[in-house]
């Protein structure tokens, strides 16, 4: 039998690292995958890969996948054809909504959705007819604040400045775990050589966390930082560099700077110190060192973004950044110039035009924090939502108040689910509609190629022959599109394949006709291995979006929060305070049906300090009740001194064990889901994003 040899990326994280897939043809036409390794030709991720990419293929084989329709009849799931279950949701949606109005139906976008350009050239083909404004999705659990910022201060939220990871003399991390996360809104395969190599050059790494984590415990120094007062360090290390003149002047044009240095003024280290719990000499002489290196990088990831306080957190990093003159500016942090340029192609996004029904939140690029999605379904009234779409995502298991989000689940009257399984949310779906599996279709990064630490560029060919009679996730949408308009009278704007769309993107790219590369799909297809187009360059000035045409240092909106920040009590005694971590085995909640990504150590517990334990009468492996404002859980505990005291770690994404559930392997995992804790009245004021991190527990014999 004939075995072949394939050359894509995995799709599976934010790395995307180079495979090699060896297939071998069957004597029934089809290909059996007999093994998946790393790409050594691949020139980003040299070689490596996690655990993950080896999982494709446990994917592709899973039982319990579904790969046809499937239509909801109680408690049972019976198949559907494809013509009528197209047609089922456009009477349906359309119904609803000439009953309620438009908004009655929303819609939810779950993280996968940018891990398939399928989804994202032609998710918006059926859902913008839909002309809702109950749209929801996946950002605004965990990186609204990264893209607010970037549109306050440069015009565009997908203009973010990346860590020059490879070229930096001093890194400073807060809120991130690189090594288990394989780098996020930062695709950086290879991370751990990449970070040991910038301590080999003489570089330093600093890792600020309440948790020692697997980064932390490569980093040359930790600190702890209770969880939700960051801003305090980041306000403490801010001051420090404006009261000692410790800035480095930028080539960038800069508005509002002075009118910051005024208002943080009061903000002192020795004031932030009794906050996040770090010395205020400690934050004065990391202050020193960032600046005084030859290049340093503040990047903050999720820890950051889901606090209280995202948006400020976000907020200052960047004006470290800018203040010591490592904006734009090689080893500090720099924006790329992706073959496909979403920057260049799209507006900038818009802030607050609208905001939900019931509680306020703002809406940005469209988008309502998902916070607000189960009380805008359990709140009656003009605008209820009374039917949802959800798409590659898992809300119940991902958004804060899984139970609250249940219960508004079990009371609609219509729900669409695209997905390929039956997991906590598509459970209470009317129909679901799988596509193709990962190595069924093929795919081209236009998120991950934004955020990465070089200019690279790749077309994934399909590995696998789709079966008979599946659809693509862009043919759903079409198909889902053509039945909503002959049931509406909307008239259907015609529409091309995503591969048409990129190979557009990449002809009119930086990279594209007018250039020396000449890139396009088919001069891709030539470079299997992918194509380094090189190192990060200063390019800020001139891919600015803002009205002034400068960096907007000083935005109205975060100005104005620090008022909030300011009048916030100071910690209390003896409050334990809940926050999550990532694995490398894991991406958030949907890859636990795979037996490859869960056998090892249990990675479940709640994680807490020695000394906590011992002040409660707990010991070690115990079970315990975890208790917040909205609900209550029983786990294993586990004593860790790698927590801060004070500090309880719980991972998300667990806790399958719930009825209904079509996910053997998963269903039969141990843990619980740390969701169901979070509480959806704990957000970012700002941008409305979750506050995961920093919510108050008890913890308790079960």
């Amino acid at each position: 039998m004939t075995k072949t040899l394939h050359h894509r990326a995995c799709h599976l994280c934010e790395a995307i690292c180079g495979l090699t897939i060896e297939t071998e043809d069957q004597e029934d036409g089809s290909r059996r995958i007999l093994s998946i390794k790393g790409d050594a030709q691949d020139s980003f991720s040299r070689g490596h890969i996690c655990p993950k990419a080896v999982a494709l293929q446990d994917i592709q084989n899973d039982p319990d996948r579904i790969r046809q329709p499937m239509r909801r009849a109680g408690s049972e799931w019976l198949p559907i054809e494809w013509d009528e279950a197209f047609a089922l949701v456009a009477e349906r949606l359309a119904d609803i909504q000439a009953r309620h109005g438009n908004n009655a139906v929303a819609v939810y976008q779950g993280n996968p959705s940018v891990h398939n350009y399928g989804l994202m050239t032609h998710s918006n083909y059926f859902l913008g007819l839909l002309k809702t404004r109950g749209r929801f999705s996946a950002t605004s659990v965990d990186q609204l604040p990264h893209h607010l910022i970037s549109q306050q201060m440069y015009g565009h939220g997908l203009l973010i400045p990346i860590p020059d990871i490879d070229h930096t003399r001093f890194m400073l991390i807060l809120g991130g775990n690189p090594l288990a996360s394989n780098g996020s809104i930062m695709t950086v395969p290879d991370v751990e050589k990449r970070l040991k190599a910038l301590q080999a050059r003489g570089g330093k790494l600093v890792v600020v966390d309440p948790r020692r984590s697997e980064t932390a415990a490569i980093a040359d120094q930790h600190l702890f930082v209770r969880p939700g007062q960051d801003a305090a360090l980041l306000f403490g290390l801010l001051n420090t560099l404006f009261e000692e003149g410790l800035g480095r002047a930028t080539h960038l044009q800069v508005e509002g700077l002075e009118q910051v240095q005024a208002a943080i003024a009061h903000f002192t280290p020795e004031a932030m110190s009794q906050r996040c719990g770090i010395p205020a000499e400690q934050i004065r002489q990391l202050a020193r060192d960032f600046a005084a290196a030859e290049s340093a990088v503040c990047y903050g990831r999720m820890g950051v973004s889901t606090q209280a306080f995202g948006s400020l957190c976000q907020w200052l990093i960047q004006l470290i950044n800018l203040v010591t003159g490592n904006l734009d500016r090689v080893g500090g942090v720099l924006c790329t110039e992706p073959a496909v340029d979403l920057v260049s192609a799209t507006s900038g996004g818009h802030f607050n035009r609208w905001q939900s029904r019931v509680s306020g939140l703002p809406e940005y690029g469209g988008e309502l924090p998902v916070a607000a999605l189960a009380e805008e379904m359990l709140t009656p009234g003009e605008g209820q939502v009374r039917a949802l779409v959800t798409i590659a995502g898992n809300p119940v298991l991902s958004t804060p108040n899984g139970r609250q989000l249940e219960q508004a689940l079990d009371g609609l009257e219509f729900m669409l689910s695209i997905d390929l399984y039956i997991n906590e949310t598509t459970r209470y779906a009317d129909l679901i509609l799988p596509p193709t599996a990962p190595l069924e279709h093929e795919h081209y990064d236009t998120t991950f190629n934004l955020f990465a630490v070089r200019n690279v560029t790749r077309f994934n060919e399909a590995v696998l022959e789709r079966p008979a009679g599946a659809k693509h996730d862009w043919e759903i949408f079409v198909g889902l599109a053509k039945a909503f308009a002959a049931r509406t009278g909307i008239e259907l704007k015609p529409t091309l394949a995503p591969e048409q769309m990129i190979d557009l993107g990449l002809r009119a790219g930086p990279y594209g006709d007018r250039s020396g590369h000449k890139l396009s799909v088919a001069r891709l297809r030539e470079h299997p291995h992918g194509i380094d187009l090189g190192a990060l360059k200063p390019n800020l000035a001139g891919r600015l979006k803002t009205t002034s045409g400068k960096v907007e240092a000083g935005p109205a909106i975060l100005l104005g929060d620090l008022d909030r920040f300011a009048a916030q009590p100071l910690p209390r005694e003896g409050q334990l305070v809940l926050i999550g971590r990532r694995h490398v085995r894991s991406n958030n909640s949907w890859m636990h049906n795979y037996h490859r990504l869960v056998k090892g150590k249990p990675r479940h517990q709640l994680l807490m300090h020695p000394n906590d334990l011992e002040a409660r009468g707990l010991v070690d492996g115990q079970r315990v009740k975890v208790r917040s404002r909205v609900g209550v859980i029983e786990v294993e505990v586990g004593a860790s001194d790698d927590m801060m005291p004070g500090v309880v770690s719980l991972p998300h994404g667990w806790g399958h064990a719930r009825p209904g559930v079509r996910m053997g392997i998963a269903s039969e995992q141990p843990g619980a889901s740390a969701n169901d804790l979070t509480d959806e009245r704990h957000l970012d004021a700002v941008s409305g994003n979750a506050a995961l991190n920093g919510v108050p527990v008890e913890v308790v014999a079960a």
